[in-house]
């Protein structure tokens, strides 16, 4: 079975060209533009992994990977932050994430990140 990626990423461009990479990779993929949907979904069926965007309308990609990381269930699972914010010390200091990628991102990298926190 295929592992299962949440992506939440306000931006429609890069997070239909993310859910396509991984899906290409074999990655069962959803999408989220948004903190209040991914919740809804994240309340009924867990992911393998997460990819969450720091900026988003309504949340802070950080808070809601350290809220999952906080939680004695759900602290396993791996979270990779993208942000076009470099700042990598404050980033890194913040967050209980996994990987940190910047935007704009290497595809390559990127695949490779996700490949190596789900293995």
């Amino acid at each position: 079975m295929s592992k299962n990626i949440y992506v939440v990423e306000d931006n429609d461009d890069i997070r239909e060209l993310v859910q396509y990479l991984l899906e290409s990779e074999g990655y069962a993929v959803t999408g989220f533009a948004n903190v209040t949907d991914f919740n809804t979904q994240f309340a009924v069926a867990k992911p393998d992994m997460l990819v969450l965007d720091v900026m988003l309308p309504d949340g802070n990609g950080m808070d809601v990977g350290n809220k999952v990381k906080g939680n004695e269930a759900t602290k396993d699972i791996p979270i990779l932050l993208m942000s076009a914010n470099t700042n990598v010390n404050y980033i890194s200091k913040e967050s209980l994430a996994d990987d940190f990628i910047a935007k704009p991102f290497d595809i390559d990298d990127l695949v490779a990140r996700i490949a190596k926190l789900l293995n």
